[in-house]
């Protein structure tokens, strides 16, 4: 079934071809199709190249639609990198990365030179004992409730070796402040 917008277009080509004016043109769409009716202008356009002889109702391609190459199909045809996947969501599909843990565009002073000192000091101490992440694993996990998240924490946290929690420890004092 056609869409409402392609099938008057089709009734618009059948009422040039009978040579009626645009004013008789437009004013018998929009008894017909009401509140459905193309726009004045849209109505005028078509009206126009159907009087040049286009023969086709459907829209021509326009700059700001995605092209063929870049459907969902054709992206897992391909096995497209992931960079280029990322700019044909966001450039192409308008899509944006959502993420929780955002930083917010507008830091007063103090909070910018506080989360650049934090970050230096883990990295600090990241760079000092590599395997001080490796014994904290949350990464993809999802919780279904607050008590699975607790469960999980003391879970990790028994695992964890008393010079670790000491560590660990130690980089949030001073990441933080004393505690």
């Amino acid at each position: 079934m056609l869409s409402v917008q392609v099938e008057q277009r089709v009734n618009l080509k059948f009422l040039v071809k009978l040579r009626l004016t645009f004013t008789e043109v437009y004013a018998m769409l929009k008894e017909i199709y009401g509140n459905e009716c193309l726009s004045h202008t849209q109505v005028f356009e078509w009206f126009k190249l159907f009087k040049e002889g286009r023969e086709t109702t459907e829209d021509d391609s326009r700059p700001g639609q995605p092209s063929p190459s870049k459907t969902d199909e054709h992206i897992e045809k391909i096995g497209i990198d992931k960079e280029c996947l990322r700019q044909i969501l966001h450039e192409s599909f308008k899509m944006r990365k959502v993420c929780v843990k955002m930083v917010p565009k507008l830091l007063t002073p103090e909070q910018r030179e506080s989360r650049m000192n934090i970050c230096a000091n883990i990295l600090n101490n990241i760079d000092t004992d590599p395997g001080l992440l490796d014994t904290v694993t949350l990464k993809a996990t999802r919780f279904e409730s607050m008590e699975a998240v607790k469960a999980k924490a003391t879970e990790v946290l028994n695992q964890l070796t008393e010079a670790d929690f000491q560590a660990l420890l130690s980089t949030m004092k001073k990441s933080y402040g004393t505690m």
